[in-house]
C-alpha cells in the first residue's frame, strides 16, 4: 500500500501524530514510504515545571525516531498552544510551501470532527492546502464527539509495539489516560475486530485519489 509513497503527518501538537496514526507510520516506513512529520506547537507553556521548557521538542524527536522517521523529515514549528487559530493564515502559507517541497501522496491530519481548537485549525488549513492529495483524518477519540470510520489500515503487533514505545518517549505525558499502553492496545484491537484482523487503525476519508 505504501511502497514508493510520500506521506505527510500533520500534528497540531507533539504526540498527536503518534496517537492518531503511530502504527500506520511504522507500517508505512517498513514498506518503504518517505514519511514527513510536522508539529505545529511544542506546547512549551504546558510543560510540567520540573522539565525544561523545550522538553516536548526533545520528546518528539525521540518518539519519531522510534517509529523510523528520519530526523531531517521532522519539521517543528513553535506556535503557541491553543492559539493556532490566531495564526491560521501563517499556517496555511507554511503548508503550501511544504506541499510544493514535499509533494505528498497521502496526508494524515486531525479529523474534521475533532473539537480541539488547534486540531480544527490544522485540519481546516490542511484540507485547503492539500486539495489534490489523498487526505485521511486520524482518530483522537477523546476529542471526537463522532467519527466516521471510513478507512481501516491493518497493522501488525510489531507496528503497535513501536507506537506504544514512541508514546512512552513522552515522559511529560505519562499518566494521561490516552497514553496508557492498555488503552492504545485496546483501541487497536477494537478497530482490528471491526475488520476481522488482530489490530488496525481507522481514519476518516476526507479525500481519496486513485491513480
Amino acid at each position: 500500500m505504501f511502497t514508493n509513497k510520500t506521506i505527510l503527518i500533520l500534528a497540531p501538537h507533539t504526540d498527536d501524530g503518534e496517537l492518531g496514526c503511530g502504527g500506520t507510520i511504522a507500517k508505512a516506513i517498513e514498506e518503504g514510504a518517505k514519511v514527513y512529520y510536522v508539529a505545529f506547537s511544542t506546547a512549551d507553556e504546558s510543560v510540567p515545571k520540573h522539565f525544561p521548557s523545550n522538553q516536548l521538542e526533545i520528546e518528539v524527536r525521540d518518539a519519531t525516531q522510534i517509529l523510523g522517521i528520519l530526523p531531517e523529515r521532522l519539521i517543528i514549528f513553535k506556535h503557541e498552544v491553543r492559539k493556532l487559530n490566531y495564526v491560521r493564515q501563517e499556517i496555511l502559507e507554511k503548508l503550501i510551501i511544504l506541499r510544493d517541497e514535499i509533494r505528498p501522496d497521502i496526508v494524515f491530519l486531525p479529523s474534521q470532527k475533532d473539537i480541539h481548537q488547534d486540531h480544527q485549525t490544522v485540519a481546516n488549513e490542511g484540507i485547503r492546502a492539500f486539495k489534490f492529495c489523498t487526505i485521511l483524518g486520524y482518530e483522537l477519540i477523546w476529542n471526537n464527539l463522532s467519527f466516521n470510520t471510513g478507512c481501516f489500515i491493518k497493522i501488525a503487533k510489531r507496528h503497535l509495539d513501536l507506537k506504544v514505545a514512541a508514546l512512552f518517549a513522552y515522559k511529560t505525558q505519562l499518566g494521561r489516560i490516552y497514553t496508557n499502553p492498555d488503552f492504545i492496545r485496546s483501541l487497536a484491537i477494537v478497530r482490528g475486530t471491526q475488520i476481522g484482523e488482530p489490530y488496525a487503525e481507522t481514519f476518516e476519508v476526507i479525500r481519496w485519489l486513485i491513480n
